[in-house]
């Protein structure tokens, strides 16, 4: 066993030394995709868990299975002030990690040449560990699993995938079919490429496996083929089996990263109209039977992408529907780090002045599916969070400064009236993850 194991990891080491992960030119930067930079910036997951707004200055960031860095650039980028360590097997991938850190100014960052279960020998105890697109690919995801958890610190996060088996079904078919013709016996050279172009181009056109796995992807480059049809050891779960690893590590489950895209009761077209029998079932099922019928559904996410950690005890976190008045009169209301932006400040400049909306999506785009659009009074109250957070008072404050008539009574706001009005401004930002409230 431990033999086929040492096979495969060297089967993967060799595959990722031919072709190095991610292939993003040196000059190519995330600062042009802020919603990635949204999910790698450690404030997004804490922030999930513990309704606070940590300083990544000084934490120290894992990227275990990094590749060729451009991962560990985006995390770079996205924690300001952040160490980062980037572990692999592939030298090949390393080389460019390390220049391409370079060649963006990120000094405190280094690179080593290792599995991901010798990583208690760096002597490092990570704030937060990014494993994407990597642990479907380890021979026990349970044991890598125990692995991070080991230099995990108490309160650390970590953000890992694996694989969807409905999704990706056709791609593992494909799998099987080349393993039984010897052709993922080894790391897949030139000659095992050509073999899979041949016999795919060769199908008939009614072929299901050519219709669903070959004909969205016209150039069928080398790359594709290895990260598809020869991805050796490649393996597909479903969210019981995320679960199920979870629980067995002894860690508990934060979220999912695009947790937007796992909502069931957007699923439906009219939630209300269903039947009532329904509706209760629904209602009474867990987080992960929710996720799970989703999967069943709608089995559209290709990754199972979500966030652990150590267990955190009994702390009770209020939802923000419930706080108390006096809970809001004592918050703290930050924008995301990654809507802090000069390019942000100066749209609402423009906003005000030119008395327009200000489509947020345009600075930070969450949710495809939507456009919110700011109107120009509303950010004039909201302005000063572009600088830094500011605490609700203030901002109910400077509402009534700016706005001190109610508009269709010519009666001045009342103090209740102007609290009322900020609640009603923040609240659907904090839902759609623009604005953090701390109490």
């Amino acid at each position: 066993m431990v033999d086929n194991r040492m096979e495969e990891i060297e089967k993967i080491r060799d595959q990722f030394n031919a072709l190095p992960y991610y292939n993003a030119p040196l000059e190519a930067t995330p600062k042009v995709d802020p919603s990635s930079l949204y999910i790698h910036n450690m404030v997004t997951a804490f922030y999930r868990r513990d309704q606070k707004v940590i300083d990544t200055a000084g934490k120290v960031i894992l990227d275990a299975g990094c590749g060729s860095g451009y991962k560990s650039l985006t995390l770079a980028e996205a924690n300001p002030g952040a160490k980062i360590v980037g572990i692999d097997l592939s030298e090949k991938s390393l080389e460019i990690a390390r220049e391409r850190l370079g060649f963006h100014g990120f000094k405190d960052a280094e690179f080593h040449v290792m599995s991901i279960e010798n990583i208690g020998t760096l002597n490092y105890a990570f704030d937060y560990i990014n494993c994407d697109e990597v642990l479907y690919l380890i021979p026990d995801v349970l044991d890598g699993l125990n692995c991070f958890k080991s230099v995990l610190r108490k309160e650390g996060i970590i953000r890992a995938n694996l694989h969807s088996k409905i999704q990706r079904s056709q791609y593992f078919r494909a799998q099987r079919i080349w393993k039984k013709l010897g052709l993922m016996d080894s790391s897949p050279q030139e000659t095992e490429y050509n073999l899979v172009r041949e016999a795919m181009q060769n199908l008939k056109p009614g072929v299901f496996l050519k219709k669903v796995a070959w004909a969205r992807k016209p150039d069928n480059s080398n790359e594709y083929l290895a990260m598809n049809h020869l991805f050796v050891g490649d393996k597909g779960f479903e969210i019981p089996d995320l679960f199920d690893l979870i629980r067995q590590s002894g860690m508990e489950f934060v979220g999912m990263v695009h947790d937007s895209q796992w909502d069931l009761l957007g699923l439906f077209e009219n939630w209300d109209e269903l039947p009532i029998e329904l509706m209760i079932k629904f209602s009474e099922l867990s987080t992960e039977e929710q996720l799970h019928i989703h999967e069943l559904f709608h089995s559209q996410q290709r990754l199972l992408d979500f966030w652990c950690g150590h267990p955190q005890g009994d702390r009770t976190i209020i939802p923000i529907q419930e706080w108390t008045d006096e809970e809001w009169q004592q918050a703290q209301v930050h924008l995301h780090p990654q809507l802090r932006t000069e390019q942000l400040k100066q749209g609402a400049i423009a906003s005000i002045t030119e008395m327009s909306a200000l489509p947020l999506n345009h600075y930070l785009p969450l949710d495809p599916g939507t456009t919110p659009l700011i109107d120009s009074g509303i950010i004039s109250i909201l302005l000063p969070m572009i600088d830094a957070p500011c605490a609700f008072r203030d901002l109910v404050e400077r509402s009534q400064r700016l706005y001190p008539f109610d508009p269709f009574t010519g009666e001045a706001i009342s103090p209740s009236q102007a609290t009322q009005k900020v609640k009603d401004l923040l609240i659907p930002l904090y839902e759609m993850g623009y604005v953090l409230l701390e109490s």
